[in-house]
């Protein structure tokens, strides 16, 4: 592997490091071998942090309002239309930062530490936490069938297990499509590892692999992000009018058609209108991505540790009944738990809460590998 230099392109272009999680990866540049060890090895991109933190926070607070969305049908259009694209903003740019990865020794170590290990710490957490919580006791340990917010680290560690096959094949993304519709008619394929959503969601992460910095920079150009006022206008519109009419499930991915109580067709129909609409408000969403460094941009390589903990206090929520209250269910209540969420989220992002959860999210484990640790280290 090459050592790590300054470079001179512009912010928002770099290339990703090799192996980088979407919620904890930093960006880093490569190039020849003669650069002194003196130098800075590694230089973050403020653009995907902040891309990071923003999608996260959507994230939590979709999380937070998907109990008020019966209150109102403005409150419903909201939910849908953040639903159509922060988990596909997520997941490409999971994508984009998984493009170097070539199942390398140190790579496939790095992923086993930063995902494979999350995935069965926090299985068996949620799980222990449902019992205790919701008291349930009998609640099941399985690793096979992810709960609430791990599938995630399932899907991640199987689409960046199939990496290189996305490299090599003449039409990644239409095939990435053409699989999505098969599942999304296909009833049988069940709960294990939630390969529905795995499946469902690998256009994203395949468009993320095949995405280029330049990509980027165009949907950043002023005239989009102009553009991006309207779009989003009409697709609330939309949603607004959608919200009574659809099942918001269509957005989850998690089902068949056949399941949702719709005609085995519309699975195909829904799974490419869906993405198109998605990709749509997806480059929209980037569009107004700050590309400068702010006061959230550090906060972009907690986004991981954000994801995962926060579910702890969104089940919990529900658990405990927290939503039985009436003013919580006004309009400023609605308004109040939104920037709660956003408040906590953000706190779980932070670099104290990073240090003490870091042994569960990115344990080094090298008693547990063969080879030199310090390749690995240097992925990091």
């Amino acid at each position: 592997m090459s050592k790590t230099i300054r470079s001179t392109r512009p912010q928002g272009t770099t290339s990703p490091r090799p192996g980088a999680t979407a919620g904890s990866g930093t960006t880093q540049w490569t190039t020849s071998s003669a650069q002194p060890p003196s130098k800075p090895a590694q230089r973050r991109d403020a653009f995907f942090d902040n891309a990071k933190y923003l999608a996260i926070v959507l994230v939590a607070m979709g999380h937070a309002c998907e109990p008020l969305r019966g209150d109102s049908q403005a409150a419903a259009a909201i939910y849908i239309t953040v639903y159509a694209f922060h988990m596909p903003a997520f997941i490409v740019i999971s994508g984009y930062f998984s493009r170097s990865f070539d199942a390398s020794p140190a790579r496939l170590r790095r992923l086993v530490t930063g995902v494979a290990v999350p995935y069965v710490v926090f299985e068996v957490a949620y799980s222990l936490f449902k019992r205790w919580a919701d008291d349930d006791p009998g609640y099941p340990i399985s690793l096979l069938d992810p709960w609430y917010l791990t599938w995630f680290l399932a899907a991640l560690f199987i689409w960046r297990l199939t990496t290189p096959l996305w490299k090599v094949v003449r039409w990644p993304l239409p095939l990435a499509l053409a699989i999505a519709v098969l599942a999304s008619v296909s009833p049988d394929i069940g709960d294990d590892l939630d390969l529905q959503r795995v499946l469902q969601f690998l256009p994203f992460f395949v468009l993320g692999l095949c995405l280029k910095p330049e990509h980027f920079r165009l949907v950043r150009r002023p005239e989009v992000r102009l553009l991006a006022v309207p779009v989003f206008a009409g697709a609330l519109a939309f949603a607004y009018w959608a919200a009574p009419r659809m099942n918001a499930a269509w957005f989850y991915r998690r089902d068949s058609a056949q399941e949702l109580a719709a005609p085995g067709w519309t699975g195909a129909v829904m799974t490419l209108a869906l993405f198109g609409c998605s990709m749509i408000l997806v480059a929209c969403f980037f569009a107004w991505v700050p590309g400068r460094t702010l006061w959230f941009t550090a906060l972009g390589a907690g986004t991981l540790y954000g994801y995962l903990l926060h579910g702890f206090l969104a089940k919990g929520s529900r658990f405990w009944h927290w939503y039985d209250h009436d003013w919580i269910h006004q309009p400023l209540g609605e308004i109040g738990v939104t920037l709660i969420a956003a408040t906590v989220i953000t706190l779980l992002c932070t670099p104290p809460v990073q240090r003490i959860f870091r042994f569960a999210m990115e344990p080094k484990m090298e008693w547990a590998f063969r080879g030199n640790p310090a390749e690995s280290r240097r992925l990091k």
